[in-house]
């Protein structure tokens, strides 16, 4: 193994002048630890102690790429044509378990090089410094954007250092705490950026930044398949995605789930350690653990990748890899594509993909590497959970094995097929090189490639480009090629025409999608007949793109658009994905269009009854309340915490989040008895709940809510606040809760730790 990286040597010495302490442990020779000592003591390891007390399946190696002191404290990371990684280092993460110094302004971006081409990068440059906690970054046209809450930064690169700085956006993360703000930044195949735990999504077009609505994605990372389809996660569910493509069907604020999107992929969500994992946050309930002290399930599930390299086995490709970072592990998941549906399962019973007996090793991100790898981006602490759900269980955890300190280690591994030798290399940047690639058996290489000829606008490109839709049989290719075209402003009817009727379906689709783009009032006449025709010839796949398309159409002929959907209605009644594609364009007409479905199909079973009753009586449930503005006024403090902690999962509105938690609004628990509603928010609810008769439960929502007794930041004075605040918001009209009611109850059970159920709290 090269060690190059691992001695502090010069860089070390250079560090050292200003403040770094070296991360190792000196007081027992490394040799010396057994498992059985790791696992009682947490002691610091180096890289290479780390990697042998690594357990990767059979046929595969961990390998070094970069740990300290040339990277600290990474959350996520990106490698730019020339193989070198960019990566974020979230230095002022939990420096205690009270989260002392959060706010100091020690976040870096820095860029990391393999000199030697080895495969173990060995150089370092501070591209950004004196960052509060960023969190996510993407390059793009000579840039890269940066996320350090709130804000998202448009930086130009000049010669590897900061130039120009643009805001892009103010409000990107804007609430929230640091486990519950926007982060990914994913460059999607349609030439948009995606981010998980947001609902916005950005483009660059020339000097100016496009900001539009998408669909509310998950919690910590996001990835994309070779379709282009989005996937990402929760903390408890390790695998939830999108069927359709992403810049569909999120148009209407009324429509709260559309089939399709934000769908739990992988319900198995059980996991397995190599080591007891007393360390997390609700350790001490029942199921958290089981028998041995091993995490039972996903409890902190982070930023996942589906794997597009080309150095694994064929049945690798396209799997999906989910870092545990509370159980020092990464799970490997098999997706199966049926129809429209994707669904996953373990790759096997019993085991992981990857497994570290090392407390430390935090596995939070994982990324495709220009040379097929599988990238680890290690944050190599004691500490994972932050301090707003801290409980004290975990705070004693951390205390017994020492784990507030170092806080200055870090690390990216790779993992590749055991003996093989690859190093990244640069991208050529030439046009004719650049088309070449889009054929690469690598899609982090296709989507590079994709991306540097969008940055740079070759025009040589443009002919080549074409000649790939016209005469190649890859699916594949004949999509990036497309979207790249897109991406130039390059793209002529013609193409668009010609794959509209290609035999393949995920070709047509994309065809489809591409029309949100060119389509318009100059060309709508020559395309509207094509997709009517479509409908016509019952074309199942791409029907639901049809219906998303819809909206696009109303702004160019209204008229012509809604004769559309009424075809499609009545030509797939009994398919849901095609019904809430269609109620996506008719954000306010649902009650009005559906007087036209309920006169064209008279059987009120099939799906297109259905999913539109479901909408009118949302509407109807969700009108909030008129006097939002006095209770800001009223309760400040109240809402500054509800957005902050509550609004991550419980949304603005307070109907809930898909997969994270049920409605506040219309809900029995918060407008009924005052002392559950107080004991709750102060030591959490776990397992199911009933609101309004409709039981919720994991996968649905996360199945554990953490409470906030033991956060010394929130006194009872903002908690009375915040659920008065939300016990008459929306339609909700409940009495006040006061100060001195919600210090009655902590008192009651000041020595709980654990969280309430629903049965206990109905046994009241």
């Amino acid at each position: 193994m090269n060690n190059k990286i691992f001695k502090i040597g010069l860089a070390g010495i250079i560090l050292g002048a200003i403040g770094f302490i070296s991360c190792k442990d000196r007081n027992v020779a490394e040799n010396d630890y057994s498992s059985d000592e790791i696992i009682a003591r947490a002691p610091v390891l180096s890289p290479e102690t780390s990697i042998k007390h690594m357990h990767a399946e059979e046929g595969f190696e961990v390998k070094p790429v970069c740990a300290e002191p040339l990277i600290s404290s990474p959350v996520a990371m990106t490698f730019d044509e020339k193989g070198r990684i960019w990566a974020v280092e979230m230095i002022g993460y939990m420096p205690d378990t009270l989260g002392t110094g959060e706010e100091v302004a020690n976040g870096k971006i820095v860029i990391l090089e393999d000199k030697d081409k080895d495969g173990v990068y060995d150089t370092r440059k501070v591209f950004m410094d004196s960052l509060v906690l960023p969190r996510a970054i993407c390059l793009i046209d000579g840039g890269v954007l940066v996320a350090e809450p709130p804000r998202l930064l448009y930086v130009k690169i000049d010669h590897d250092s900061a130039g120009k700085k643009t805001i892009v956006d103010t409000a990107y993360a804007e609430g929230g705490n640091v486990e519950h703000q926007p982060n990914g930044l994913l460059r999607a195949m349609d030439n948009w950026i995606y981010n998980a735990k947001s609902s916005k999504r950005y483009r660059k077009k020339g000097d100016q930044w496009l900001i539009e609505k998408t669909h509310f994605r998950g919690q910590w990372g996001i990835s994309q398949d070779d379709f282009g389809r989005l996937f990402y996660n929760n903390n408890s569910q390790n695998l939830i995605g999108d069927y359709f493509l992403p810049g569909f069907g999120s148009a209407n604020k009324n429509q709260k789930k559309v089939s399709g999107f934000d769908t739990d992929i992988v319900k198995d969500n059980r996991v397995y350690p190599a080591r007891p994992t007393p360390g997390v946050n609700r350790g001490y309930m029942k199921d958290i653990l089981d028998d041995r002290l091993r995490l039972v399930n996903f409890t902190a599930a982070s930023g996942p990748v589906i794997y597009r390299g080309d150095l694994f086995k064929k049945d690798y490709y396209q799997n999906a890899f989910v870092p545990e970072p509370s159980a020092n592990l990464i799970k490997r998941n098999i997706l199966t594509q049926d129809g429209y549906a994707i669904t996953g399962r373990q790759a096997y019973s019993g085991k992981e993909f990857l497994t570290s007996v090392d407390e430390r090793f935090r596995p939070v991100s994982l990324y495709n590497g220009p040379d097929g790898a599988l990238y680890i981006v290690d944050m190599y602490r004691g500490i994972i959970q932050h301090k707003t759900y801290l409980t004290p269980y975990l705070k004693n955890e951390i205390s017994k094995r020492s784990l507030t300190s170092p806080l200055n280690c870090g690390r990216i591994y790779k993992v590749a097929p055991a003996g093989s030798s690859s190093a990244n290399i640069a991208l050529p940047n030439h046009p004719d090189s650049l088309v070449a690639l889009l054929s690469s058996p690598n899609g982090w290489v296709r989507d590079k490639a994709q991306q540097m000829l969008v940055d740079g606008k070759p025009e040589a490109a443009i002919p080549l480009l074409k000649k790939n839709i016209e005469s190649s049989a890859s699916p594949v290719l004949i999509i990036h090629s497309l979207w790249t075209l897109e991406g130039l402003n390059a793209l002529d009817k013609e193409e668009v025409m010609s794959l509209l009727g290609h035999p393949d379906g995920a070709v047509r689709s994309h065809a489809v999608a591409v029309l949100l783009s060119v389509m318009d009032k100059n060309n709508y006449k020559e395309y509207a007949p094509v997709l009517k025709q479509m409908i016509q010839q019952k074309d199942s796949i791409v029907a639901p793109y049809i219906g998303f398309l819809a909206k696009k159409a109303g702004s160019i002929d209204p008229k012509d658009a809604r004769e559309w959907l009424l075809a499609l209605a009545v030509t797939f009644p009994g398919n849901a994905f095609v019904a809430d594609a269609i109620i996506s364009n008719l954000e306010n007409e649902e009650t009005l269009f559906y007087r036209k479905i309920v006169k064209a199909i008279p059987d009120t079973n099939l799906a297109i009854h259905k999913r539109f009753q479901k909408v009118i009586s949302d509407i109807k449930n969700n009108q909030l309340a008129a006097n939002s503005k006095q209770l800001k006024e009223q309760y400040p403090k109240g809402v500054q915490l509800f957005q902050t902690i509550c609004q991550t999962c419980h949304g603005a509105d307070g109907n809930g989040i898909a997969s994270l938690a049920p409605p506040l609004n219309n809900s029995d628990w918060v407008t009924g008895n005052k002392n559950k509603l107080i004991a709750i928010a102060l030591y959490g609810l776990s397992g199911p709940v009933k609101v309004q008769n409709k039981l919720y439960k994991a996968p649905e929502i996360n199945g554990d809510m953490p409470g906030i007794a033991s956060n010394k930041e929130i006194g009872d004075e903002e908690i009375a606040q915040v659920l008065s605040y939300i016990r008459k918001s929306w339609n909700n009209n409940a009495g006040a809760i006061t100060k001195e009611e919600v210090t009655g109850v902590r008192q009651r059970f000041k020595s709980r730790q654990n969280a309430f159920s629903m049965e206990e709290l109905n046994d009241w």
